[in-house]
């Protein structure tokens, strides 16, 4: 944009004042100041990591676009025959048609196998095998907002004491509802305000009943209940007494997301999945060939996914350590061609591509010098169901014995302990990022 819709200057005011609030906090930059209430440690601990990644993942995502490519050029007619390479824009339209055509899977046919009571009763069943908590309705308890809202409470297995409660408002209601998923504090654990029984709100957009047919899920939306729920899990397992680090209460950013995460990878095993995943109408289980599809989409052009959020990742690091937009030396799209070039060499920006001045994540909303934290979280989340994996996920007993400790160390201590002791008291060392790395194909 040019004039008064230039938002440019803004972005570089954004940046300068970033810095002089650090350094007048006794940080010689903005990412300094972030990184010092994070689990990472340093700009080079998030640099090293993303470069470890990117080893793997840029090799990957060449091919990928060279398949894409390809494809293009085989079904586009004469305008993409003779193209030696294709526009971002271009390689995105060409990608869904790509993954169309390799999985011819849609979203309709994964509906009825999806049923909300099932996937239910079957996430409470992986609860119950790896944490020892048993999941019971309690409909009528409490008061709720409205009709559709369902609450449920928590007992620990063992004891048989009542040590949690939530509420599973999931049904979308566009009048009065925002959209999008989320979880929520509706009462935190606290010894000082003998507060001992978290209650959390967990909150969907799935499609309601239609007449005597259940609610049915997208296979995304059932990805979506699986990760709240684990942020829920964080909240009511936690054994911290004091409010403020109790929960997901005080966890460091780039490490909240780890239950959460977790709980994704269930889906992509197979007694899991087909412990919910049957029929509506006829009980039949999903067919062999549909859950097959779904294990090879979640590693399709995972190469370039993965290149893409290193790129991001790294393109806002850059900008907050240490660049310094008054100097006149380099602009920010400077530094964004230079993190391009670096990450994402087979799909770089066009010449005067303004993606910065849109990117809210770091300028409108929380991710300055954070957004790293997404792809942080998902190491330690596919390295902690590594653990699984390692044990055997067909052991029964060795499921449990882990599933109890990841309990008792991610899901209880919350933010009383730093997330590098948490995990370490975990998985018996620090993340890496192998599990995450073998999970995409790239091992």
């Amino acid at each position: 944009s040019e004039n008064e819709n230039n938002n440019v200057p803004l972005i570089n005011e954004i940046l300068s004042l970033r810095a002089e609030q650090s350094n007048l906090l006794g940080f010689d930059t903005y990412c300094e100041r972030s990184l010092a209430s994070k689990m990472a440690g340093s700009f080079e601990d998030v640099e090293t990591l993303s470069d470890l990644i990117a080893s793997k993942a840029l090799p990957a995502a060449a091919k990928e676009l060279e398949a894409i490519t390809d494809y293009a050029k085989k079904n586009g007619g004469k305008v993409y025959e003779e193209l030696e390479k294709l526009m971002p824009w271009d390689i995105t339209f060409w990608s869904e048609r790509y993954k169309e055509e390799t999985f011819a899977i849609t979203k309709e046919q994964l509906l009825p196998y999806f049923a909300l009571p099932n996937v239910l009763d079957g996430l409470f069943s992986l609860a119950n095998r790896l944490f020892g908590i048993v999941i019971q309705s309690a409909d009528g308890e409490a008061q709720t907002w409205n009709e559709d809202v369902r609450f449920f409470k928590v007992y620990d297995e063992e004891s048989g004491k009542h040590i949690a409660s939530f509420f599973l408002d999931a049904y979308s209601r566009p009048a009065n509802k925002r959209g999008g998923a989320w979880m929520d504090s509706c009462i935190g654990k606290s010894e000082a305000c003998k507060r001992d029984i978290p209650v959390a709100y967990l909150n969907c957009n799935n499609s309601p009943p239609i007449g005597k047919n259940p609610s049915l899920m997208t296979f995304e939306e059932v990805r979506t209940l699986f990760h709240e729920f684990g942020h829920g899990l964080q909240h009511m397992l936690t054994t911290a007494e004091v409010g403020d680090v109790a929960g997901i209460s005080g966890v460091e950013w780039d490490a909240v997301e780890l239950p959460s995460q977790f709980m994704e990878n269930w889906l992509y095993d197979k007694s899991t999945m087909y412990g919910f995943a049957k029929h509506y109408e006829t009980g039949e289980p999903l067919p062999e060939e549909l859950y097959g599809k779904l294990l090879q989409q979640k590693t399709f052009n995972a190469g370039l996914y993965l290149t893409r959020q290193l790129y991001l990742g790294q393109l806002d690091m850059a900008l907050h350590n240490g660049f310094d937009p008054s100097n006149g030396d380099e602009t920010i799209f400077d530094i964004q061609k230079k993190m391009a070039a670096r990450y994402i060499p087979h799909n770089p920006p066009v010449e005067g591509d303004r993606f910065l001045c849109s990117f809210s994540h770091i300028f409108a909303g929380g991710y300055a010098a954070g957004y790293y934290s997404y792809k942080w979280a998902e190491v330690m989340s596919a390295d902690a169901f590594g653990a699984f994996e390692d044990a055997g996920l067909d052991d029964e007993e060795e499921v449990k014995r882990v599933g109890r400790k990841f309990r008792d160390t991610v899901l209880s201590l919350g933010g009383s302990v730093h997330p590098t002791e948490v995990f370490t008291s975990f998985r018996g060392r620090e993340p890496t990022p192998d599990a995450l790395l073998r999970h995409n194909g790239m091992a």
